[in-house]
């Protein structure tokens, strides 16, 4: 900043730890204030002071006491640094006005004693810094102004500035030595042949301003740090603390999200510069708090993808400048702009009322139950953080400080997330896949629950008031209800939690719990599990059971004119080997044949179908199952495997070659000996398996 004053003040602090190029590295407290103030006019120094300090730890290292040359002893007799900071600026002002000056600035050797020192720790400790630490001038930058072939300001030290312009230095006890050097050089300076003007000082932002950030800017990378270890309700004000006396770009704190849109305890922090960037890497495993933070190199790419939007809507809710962001979570999906004002209360008025807020929602346009809020002081904020899970409508509502650049992030994940994950082109020809379907990942973490037993006229919004208050705990899309054949609910239902955690909590305190006249049975399970239990086994309070027949059929022959998406088979079912040239070619019996559409999903019993259901509402039902808007269903013969009574269900493709769909649907109405052209009943104990098939159309 340029600017000009007539009386520098030259400054000098030591710590408890570390000095000179490691200043403040340790986080150890002050001890030791020496300054002297030099008459830029008059080219006249005033008298040399020197003030001990007392930290709140009584601890000296041994190197410490080596370099000082201070005791224990000495620093218990000091004053606080709140009282050393109010006699120096009393004794300063007393002088400079004595020297009818009117103002000054400090002059230090190198920034790491203001920016490294003084305004972390008067930070921790909840002191307002006088004003005039938040300008200085950096005596190393302003000789290599005037000696540019001395080398890189990073090198310059005291001594070999000294050595440069030949000029001899003083011996004395620390503090008093530096200060005394440095008025040497900066006298020298002022004079021929220099005649040099201070006229650049540093500053040191009194807050951090937020704002959002475009995909399309450029960010320098080695300006950006990654800080680790956060604690996750800490805000992008909590951050710029811990960098206290660091300049951070205009909205350049990111706090990462996980997948669940949580935040996961990082944060990209982008600096005005490399000088800036540097000093936040020697603060790595400083303390936010009790938790110490890691800090690490970024770059801007990554800074880009957490912080960087497009969207029109967001620039303009956060073009409002100093702004105290607020996120609401878990929000009733009918809720409207008056009703979180009205939530919110008088005592916490939203910056321009309606325009203040930003629901979040899907491409579609439904609602996320996501929020941000717009407060323009910090009073606002805090009345409307005591609202923290109150309730608003049947559900209670989170609220926790935010960032621009969240905003961004969540409005980013949730605007180009899909409703349905895009599935893959089926192959000419298809081939076993040993996967489970697309929507439903085959893991061991038991992260899911199932419900048993729901009444028939249950719909989503009762399993969600079931559900209670763990309904914020559903991963989004992770509601499923079972239907049968007649696409009614066959009063099973599978919900997908965000935790193994999660799922247990809703295992134990919903189980045989009422909806409506009807107990209900949940047992935690996972999506392995959830798929085997749709696959004919049965899953209680004791534990999984397998179908009743293990080896699942493959698929059945296919034609290369004719082409189907590919079968999802076990493990077991692609080990089976074809029978010798003369054997039956007819598949094994099974409980059941794997669906070729990835849409459907078969059970022991009636055929179901597993409609995706996203949180608090229903997707439009998949039209994929139709031949003119419908589907056509075949009855067979009924009947079970041998050694049981279960009837069994077969899924299969309605395909044949050459021939029309249609005329193949009437050639099995006829009592045709084979299913379908291409399908086969199961073969055990050396007879034909009845079975049921369902004829889809695409």
């Amino acid at each position: 900043m340029a600017s000009h004053s007539d009386t520098l003040v030259v400054f000098f602090g030591a710590t408890a730890g570390a000095n000179g190029g490691k200043l403040g590295s340790d986080e150890r407290e002050l001890i030791l204030l020496v300054w002297q103030i030099v008459d830029l006019r008059e080219k006249q120094v005033g008298k040399l002071q020197r003030r001990l300090v007392k930290p709140d730890t009584l601890e000296l290292t041994d190197q410490c006491k080596e370099e000082t040359g201070l005791t224990v002893d000495e620093i218990c007799k000091a004053d606080s640094l709140d009282a050393a900071l109010q006699q120096f600026q009393q004794s300063v002002s007393a002088e400079v006005k004595a020297l009818g000056r009117s103002s000054y600035t400090l002059c230090v050797d190198g920034p790491l004693i203001i920016r490294q020192v003084l305004h972390p720790e008067a930070s921790k400790k909840n002191l307002v810094l006088p004003e005039c630490f938040y300008t200085f001038v950096d005596l190393k930058k302003e000789f290599h102004k005037c000696c540019p072939n001395a080398g890189p300001v990073k090198d310059l030290t005291l001594p070999s500035m000294l050595e440069y312009v030949c000029v001899p230095g003083v011996v004395d006890q620390v503090g008093l030595q530096e200060v005394k050097n440095m008025v040497l050089l900066l006298l020298h300076l002022l004079a021929e042949p220099y005649n040099h003007k201070f006229t650049y000082f540093e500053t040191v932002k009194y807050k951090f301003e937020s704002g959002a950030c475009s995909k399309t800017e450029a960010v320098d990378s080695e300006t950006v740090i990654r800080a680790r270890g956060l604690p996750w309700q800490s805000s992008d004000q909590d951050i710029a603390r811990f960098f206290k006396g660091l300049n951070i770009a205009k909205g350049g704190v990111a706090l990462c999200l996980n997948a669940q849109g949580r935040r996961n305890g990082e944060a990209l922090v982008r600096f005005i510069n490399l000088e800036h960037r540097d000093m936040a890497l020697d603060r790595h495993k400083h303390h936010m708090g009790s938790r110490y933070i890691e800090v690490y190199k970024a770059t801007g790419e990554e800074f880009l993808k957490i912080a960087g939007g497009t969207s029109n809507e967001v620039a303009q809710f956060l073009s409002k400048e100093n702004q105290v962001i607020i996120r609401m979570r878990g929000l009733p999906f009918t809720a409207t702009a008056q009703d979180v004002l009205g939530f919110l209360g008088p005592d916490s008025p939203v910056t321009d009322g309606t325009e203040g807020l930003l629901f979040v929602k899907f491409p579609d346009g439904r609602p996320t139950g996501d929020a941000f809020v717009l407060f323009a002081c910090e009073e606002y904020a805090q009345n409307a953080l005591k609202k923290h899970k109150q309730i608003l409508g049947k559900r209670y509502i989170e609220l926790f400080r935010s960032t621009a650049a969240e905003v961004q992030q969540v409005l980013n994940r949730f605007m180009s997330t899909p409703l349905i994950s895009t599935l893959p082109t089926p192959p000419m020809v298809p081939v076993p896949v040993l996967a489970a379907p697309p929507f439903l990942p085959t893991a061991s973490t038991r992260d899911c629950v199932r419900l048993r037993g729901l009444p028939y006229t249950a719909a989503i919004e009762d399993i969600l008031d079931f559900m209670g208050e763990h309904t914020v705990d559903i991963k989004p899309h992770g509601v499923h209800m079972v239907l049968n054949q007649q696409g009614r609910p066959s009063g099973d239902a599978f919900i997908q939690m965000k935790s193994a955690d999660r799922a247990f909590m809703v295992a134990q305190k919903c189980h045989k719990k009422m909806m409506k006249d009807r107990y209900v049975e949940v047992f935690q399970c996972s999506t392995e599990e959830m798929s085997f239990v749709l696959m004919g086994g049965t899953l209680n309070r004791s534990g999984l059971s397998p179908p009743p027949c293990k080896l699942p059929c493959l698929s059945p022959p296919a034609y290369a004119a004719f082409p189907t998406p590919a079968a999802v088979l076990s493990t077991e079912a692609a080990l089976y080997q074809p029978p010798p040239a003369g054997h039956s070619q007819n598949p094994p019996a099974t409980h059941a044949q794997p669906c070729s559409h990835p849409g459907i999903l078969p059970t022991a019993g009636p055929c179901a179908t597993l409609h995706e259901h996203e949180l608090h509402g229903l997707l439009p039902k998949p039209s994929r199952l139709s031949l003119h808007g419908q589907l056509l269903c075949s009855s067979s013969w009924l009947g079970g495997c041998s050694g049981g009574s279960t009837s069994h269900s077969l899924i299969a493709p309605a395909r044949s070659s050459g021939q029309d769909a249609r005329a193949a649907l009437q050639c099995r109405r006829q009592g045709h000996p084979q299913l379908l052209p291409g399908i086969s009943g199961g073969v055990s104990g050396g007879r034909t398996l009845p079975m049921t098939t369902t004829v889809c159309f695409s």
